[in-house]
């Protein structure tokens, strides 16, 4: 149920594996990210909420389309048909193990549209490291893979992911919350882009991201703003905090320049990051470094995790390692309220652990 070990993982990349992918990189290197919006399905995409309350169910770190992410899905329909959702956020790791191979690859089939079946509403999706490996499953190396699953927007009905990142206001007019979808994968990589300046932590990518979401995050009229991403800030899991991701003392791929991002650009200015990565489910309390910016984790949808941080833990509501399941958010105007269910997997059974109001 767990990946390849994380530890071991960031060590074979750092040492010779880095050198020996040098060259395939280079020649992977795309001249331009995903520019242009994908066109919408024929059939029409399914319509976000457009009522004054939004229910949003949460996964991340889905798409094996093994049983565990079936038996997942099976469970957010039963809360589904008792509770109707109005959209969903996928925080990455969309197809594993290794991304897509173009945009009408199969695995959008087998390890999205097939499991999620019934649950037809759009679905805001964000880039995960898996997304976009290169020689090494999860490795985050190959950047131009994630743009598959950008082309993939314009054949799915439910799939969204219009650019690499991006944001949706819901409802669009007077919105009671915007999702900022971001890509951290340049700066939070297991393979660092070293030979690609597009894609360096301070190259043109990362610069127009930074610029956008400055701009966007000013000008939105929403009540709540909500940072979706596949790295997570702040973490209690194996994964460890950005800027000591897994607890390598390296740069960058300790993600230090993920950690700067998120504190030059996130917190303090939206009220929640959601992330996955880390195979677990975490409701964080808002630290002083996050300024009163709350980090949730959700990323057991398919795999549990590969255990706790050795570091010291911090403050939490709900904190779970061993089990599969997803979350609920609903919002209004004036609240927020999360809702986390673990999965049985062999009864597809949801379990309500956590339910609390938090704002």
């Amino acid at each position: 149920m767990t990946d390849l070990d994380p530890i071991n993982r960031r060590h074979f990349l750092a040492g010779a594996g880095v050198a020996a992918a040098a060259v395939p990189l280079m020649a992977m290197a795309p001249p331009v990210a995903a520019a242009a919006p994908a066109p919408t399905p024929a059939g029409g995409n399914f319509a976000f909420p457009t009522g004054s309350t939004v229910r949003v169910l949460v996964t991340g770190d889905a798409g094996t389309g093994t049983s565990p992410q079936w038996a997942v899905a099976d469970a957010a329909r039963k809360v589904h048909r008792a509770e109707p959702f109005g959209m969903a956020l996928g925080l990455g790791d969309n197809i594993y193990e290794a991304g897509p191979v173009g945009g009408r690859d199969e695995q959008f089939a087998t390890k999205f549209e097939d499991p999620n079946h019934g649950l037809d509403f759009p679905w805001v999706m964000a880039l995960g490291n898996h997304d976009n490996s290169a020689v090494f499953p999860g490795d985050g190396g190959w950047l131009l893979r994630g743009n598959d699953e950008v082309e993939y927007h314009a054949t799915s009905r439910k799939w969204w992911m219009p650019y690499r990142y991006y944001s949706v206001r819901v409802p669009e007019e007077n919105p009671v919350v915007e999702f900022f979808v971001l890509d951290l994968n340049p700066v939070a990589a297991y393979l660092p882009p070293l030979f690609v300046p597009y894609w360096a932590a301070d190259g043109q990518f990362m610069n127009e991201q930074r610029a956008w979401l400055d701009a966007a995050i000013a000008a939105s009229p929403a009540k709540w703003k909500i940072a979706c991403t596949h790295h997570p800030y702040l973490n209690n899991g194996s994964h460890g905090d950005a800027g000591a991701y897994d607890g390598i003392p390296l740069e960058p791929m300790n993600g230090v320049h993920a950690e700067r991002f998120f504190e030059d650009h996130v917190v303090g200015r939206c009220q929640f990051i959601l992330s996955g990565h880390d195979h677990s489910l975490q409701v964080l309390e808002p630290t002083v470094e996050s300024k009163g910016t709350r980090q949730i984790v959700s990323g057991a949808a398919a795999k549990n995790n590969h255990g706790k941080s050795t570091r010291p833990e911090r403050a939490n509501l709900y904190q779970n390692f061993d089990d599969v399941g997803f979350m609920t958010m609903d919002l209004s105007a004036d609240a927020v309220r999360l809702r986390v269910y673990t999965v049985d997997i062999p009864t597809a059974e949801p379990n309500l652990v956590f339910d609390r109001r938090l704002a």
